[in-house]
């Protein structure tokens, strides 16, 4: 999801281009009871010197629900690129496979093993195979999704759009976003063509279930990561009876996805993990957070923090180091880039602080140059081009297009501000909400939630208290709409149960996986101590927790 919704992940050790895994004529390694052969994956096929990683593409149907619309002859198909970490004793266990899926939409399966496939690993254990893809239109899966032919044409189209915009004015800037997103959803729907209109969650879960079936496995073990959680309601609701083992991990709200025209509700606690932010830095105090010297109070700091950034929308801060390394640091440099983003892994909140206290001190902006937006130091927050998937699979799963928006910018304009007033991060979303609107890929599927859902077994979801992007109370939603699920909330701040260390929710996870084991009512996790938010130099936090990772799910 764009902006507040589910964003982007954080991993600079390895890239990944389109079409990098191993090709679908390729002979490789057969396991029994299934149709793939694996090879060796190309990039690091050894994670840690003792897990291997190895690849497989799978052609699949363009349309899972229509077979006389497909053709693996007249390239109505995709091809998945799929990756396993292969467990130890898999092979004993039955050769489960265990799908993950890290969010987005957009998210790279592929990047997912890299990040986090060991650490994920010891929590399940060693009876289990991880398996991993790039959904369709998706990093290595072809075709690949992307709104223009060239780079060249995206950036040119992406200046096009903020010509003479005032990026913090909604009035002023809807005119040009208003055509611009005309201009931008024809381009879409020109490039992709008919395979544009097949890129959608409902086709991605029934392509789960032409992964299961060529990995010979009947039953889905499936552990799903912010949109992650949208694709395995998605599925539990479409095949009740080949859920097994399910985990959904920071829910986002699936009845908003599909059916209203914002999901508001994804913002209900980002502004709450931002005063966190603060107020964790005035608990640890200056020795760990330099910011918390500049004031004596939760309430002081952040109005100095907001004054400070806000300033930078009139003023950006200029930065000298020497004639090769110079620049500006603007607001959304800073309140969307790094302050935002740092919102999903308390891990980032240390650095945040320390680059965010010359500037609200001084106005030297030199520290969170470097740190930010340096091309040799900077934060990288992908490891790959993400494209256009995100927006192709939000806007033909929900409500989108002219038919089913306001018609004119001025009807639109209080639509969206009532959509993103209840949080200080709204405005980044502004942009998304025209191009909704103006969506022209025909719509092929309307998938529909449902409550009540009956699984074959229950689902267990996971949530911290508060996520800035998948609040509890969607996570509460999920629990009330799959009969007999369980909630694990885990206490403290951040995007997913990954952000926070704790061997109560490690336990719960690895027996519901190999026993099926579910709490026998909702269950509320306390972290792992010291917690993470400031620690001290050396200090061992997380360190008993396997998942604790700087990357953050989308």
């Amino acid at each position: 999801m764009r902006a507040l919704a589910l964003l982007i992940s954080c991993l600079a050790a390895v890239g990944f281009a389109h079409n990098s895994t191993s090709d679908e004529h390729t002979e490789g390694q057969k396991y029994h009871g299934e149709s793939l052969a694996w090879t060796p994956c190309p990039v690091s096929p050894t994670l840690d010197g003792d897990h291997q990683l190895e690849c497989r593409n799978l052609l699949v149907p363009m349309d899972q629900f229509n077979a006389s619309n497909n053709g693996f002859n007249n390239e109505k198909h995709f091809n998945i690129s799929l990756i396993r970490l292969r467990g130890k004793n898999a092979t004993a266990n039955g050769n489960i496979n265990i799908l993950l899926n890290p969010g987005g939409p957009g998210g790279s399966g592929m990047s997912l093993m890299y990040r986090w496939g060991v650490d994920i690993s010891q929590v399940v254990g060693e009876n289990f195979n991880l398996l991993s893809f790039d959904p369709r239109g998706v990093n290595a899966s072809t075709p690949y999704v992307k709104c223009y032919p060239t780079p060249g044409n995206k950036t040119q189209a992406s200046r096009n759009s903020w010509t003479g915009t005032d990026p913090y004015s909604l009035t002023e800037s809807s005119g040009n976003w208003w055509a611009s997103s005309i201009i931008y959803s024809q381009a879409c729907k020109q490039t992709m063509g008919e395979h544009g209109e097949y890129i959608n969650t409902p086709q991605t879960a029934a392509d789960m279930n032409s992964i299961l079936d060529a990995v010979g496995q009947e039953n889905l073990y499936y552990w799903g990561f912010s949109y992650g959680t949208i694709l395995g309601q998605t599925y539990a609701t479409m095949y009740p009876e080949r859920v097994r083992r399910v985990i959904i991990d920071g829910v986002a709200n699936e009845f908003d996805w599909f059916t209203n025209w914002s999901d508001r509700e994804s913002n209900d606690d980002t502004d709450k993990v931002f005063e966190g932010f603060v107020d964790e830095c005035i608990k640890a105090g200056n020795q760990t957070c330099p910011l918390a010297q500049l004031a004596e109070t939760k309430e002081e700091l952040i109005e100095k923090l907001i004054s400070t950034i806000w300033a930078l929308r009139e003023e950006p801060a200029p930065v000298y180091v020497n004639n090769t390394v110079s620049g500006l640091v603007g607001f959304s440099d800073v309140w969307n880039n790094a302050v935002f983003n740092a919102l999903y892994s308390p891990l980032r909140w240390a650095p945040l602080a320390a680059a965010l206290t010359p500037l609200v001190q001084t106005g030297n902006a030199t520290a969170f140059f470097l740190h930010y937006m340096l091309p040799s130091t900077a934060e990288s927050y992908n490891d790959y081009d993400e494209g256009d998937a995100n927006d192709y699979i939000r806007y033909n799963d929900g409500v989108s297009g002219p038919a089913l928006s306001p018609a004119t910018p001025e009807e639109l304009i209080p639509a969206i501000l009532e959509a993103s007033n209840n949080t200080i991060f709204g405005s980044q979303e502004w942009p998304g909400y025209f191009n909704r609107r103006s969506w022209a890929v025909r719509k092929t599927i309307d998938f529909i939630p449902e409550r009540g859902v009956r699984t074959a077994h229950p689902l267990l979801i996971l949530s911290t208290t508060y996520d800035p992007v998948c609040p509890l109370i969607s996570a509460r939603s999920a629990n009330d709409a799959f009969v007999g699920s369980r909630l694990v909330e885990v206490q403290g701040y951040g995007h997913c149960s990954l952000a926070v260390p704790s061997n109560c929710v490690n336990d719960i996870v690895r027996q519901y996986f190999v026993e099926g084991v579910l709490p026998e009512s909702n269950v509320v996790c306390g972290p792992n101590l010291p917690l993470p938010y400031f620690p001290a130099e050396n200090s061992t936090t997380g360190a008993t927790s396997p998942v604790h990772t700087t990357g953050q799910a989308y």
